[in-house]
């Protein structure tokens, strides 16, 4: 009991520690990754690359050799880099049904919404495409580029305001409808469409609380006010939603929305810029817009990108905390349930994207290295044994941990408690081995405690990540 009891305290210990955030190479090779997706429950992540290939990365680091899609003669790239693939969803009943989703900028220049299916081969997609909607854009920047579904099953498309400097234009906060270019009352919104259903010839519908529904030409807009939401995510266990928008020259923010969704939501720009005025000309009042739960300025970074509310259960000390970075400076910022901002140092890559896999696992793409990266919680592979002349590695480790005893200590066994502080395994270790192993394959992903005890009876603890 007494161990059992020491344990308990060890481990309340670790998790009142703040943890260490790393970066470790998942996969490289790729080019201009720009977006990581997963299909529901499915543990492939499928890369986005801007000239428009979408490539699969598979659980193990390995990369499908044949793209999944390639749509590289329907995108325009340049001028600028803000364009092209931008944009992957899986609907929620892909495994069955096979389908998804694409935004990408068409050679034209204007903004493409398009449907796609998933042939005989699950690692190949069918080219043949459904267009459901076409947006134009009056300059080559702020796209937007995200889609995801929302916990409502409506698919959500993040829309830049066209462009330029200052939104010269003020389509954010447009609710008019131009005649000459109808389809630019979508800019500096967030859409919101029903891809199950269709409305007259088109090849979706409207969810019928979206606020303008019975307006003509605005039926599909959910909120508006956004610059440039190059990022957004929907929390997978709650339904929240967390938006990166592109500042213009000063602020970069993070808007976050609780679940239950609202509608009609007026995110400021351009009237502000995070909390700062901006050009309040004609706006409404400042009471009925949202405003950040978090932003920074341009003395660090320059251009956010927006991440994920990390749900995994592989890094305790990371849980509750939303993860976002920016292109210019590669800091790693969280967000804590007390909005609670804690940077990293400056990594390398301009990190363009974050990913979640199906466990809720995250991952980021360096654009200029072509490198996707695991984030992981370091304060995880520091050995508290080492003192003790013991060590064990890897950490994290997938199916089997060895066990290093540099000072010759006698060993008896080893033993590995999960979090509740249940005995979950024990091997036998033989005196006579000198760099014994664990075979772990029996346990779930998750965090563990390790306990190497010598002949004596005495116990050496640390810290153990099972992938």
């Amino acid at each position: 009991m007494k161990k059992l009891l020491l344990l308990f305290i060890l481990l309340s210990t670790l998790f009142s520690n703040a943890q260490t955030i790393a970066l470790q190479s998942f996969a490289t090779g790729f080019s201009n990754a720009v977006g990581i997706v997963h299909p529901p429950n499915d543990s492939r992540l499928f890369v986005l690359q801007r000239f428009g290939l979408i490539r699969i990365l598979n659980s193990n680091g390995t990369i499908t050799a044949t793209p999944f899609l390639d749509v590289s003669t329907l995108v325009s790239t340049s001028p600028g880099n803000e364009r092209g693939l931008l944009g992957l969803a899986f609907h929620p009943n892909y495994a069955t049904n096979g389908i998804f989703f694409i935004n990408y900028t068409d050679t034209l220049g204007d903004t493409v919404i398009a449907k796609y299916t998933v042939s005989a081969n699950p690692d190949v997609a069918n080219t043949t495409a459904t267009i459901l909607m076409t947006i134009d854009q009056p300059f080559s920047n702020h796209n937007g580029g995200c889609i995801n579904f929302g916990p409502d099953g409506y698919l959500y498309i993040g829309m830049g305001d066209g462009g330029s400097s200052g939104d010269p234009n003020g389509y954010a906060q447009n609710l008019t409808v131009d005649a000459a270019n109808p389809s630019r009352i979508n800019l500096g919104k967030m859409l919101r469409i029903d891809v199950d259903t269709t409305v007259g010839a088109l090849n979706y519908g409207f969810p019928p609380t979206n606020p303008f529904i019975n307006e003509p030409g605005k039926e599909a807009i959910w909120a508006y006010g956004l610059r440039n939401p190059w990022k957004f995510s929907f929390n997978r266990l709650n339904g929240d939603l967390w938006i990166g928008d592109v500042g213009q020259g000063a602020v970069e923010e993070v808007d976050k929305i609780t679940a239950p969704l609202p509608t009609g939501l007026n995110f400021g720009w351009r009237c502000y810029e995070g909390n700062s005025t901006y050009n309040t000309s004609g706006c409404a009042p400042m009471s009925s817009m949202v405003f950040p739960v978090a932003q920074y300025d341009h003395s660090t970074g320059c251009a956010i990108t927006g991440g994920y509310l990390y749900t995994g259960s592989m890094y305790p000390n990371f849980a509750n905390n939303y993860f976002y970075t920016d292109y210019c400076d590669n800091k790693i910022r969280t967000l804590n349930a007390a909005n609670v901002v804690s940077t990293t140092a400056s990594f390398t890559g301009n990190f363009t994207a974050f990913g979640e896999d199906a466990n809720g696992e995250l991952y980021v793409a360096g654009i200029t290295n072509g490198i996707i990266y695991k984030i992981i919680d370091s304060s995880l592979g520091l050995n508290d044994f080492n003192k003790n002349g013991l060590s064990f590695y890897p950490n994290p480790a997938k199916t089997e941990i060895f066990i290093k005893n540099s000072a010759e200590t006698v060993l008896s066994k080893a033993k590995i408690f999960d979090l509740t502080g249940k005995l979950v395994l024990t091997k036998t270790i033989e005196n006579n081995d000198s760099n014994p192993s664990v075979n772990i394959t029996a346990l779930s992903s998750g965090f563990y405690m390790i306990a190497v005890e010598d002949v004596s009876g005495n116990q050496y603890q640390s810290k153990l990540v099972v992938e």
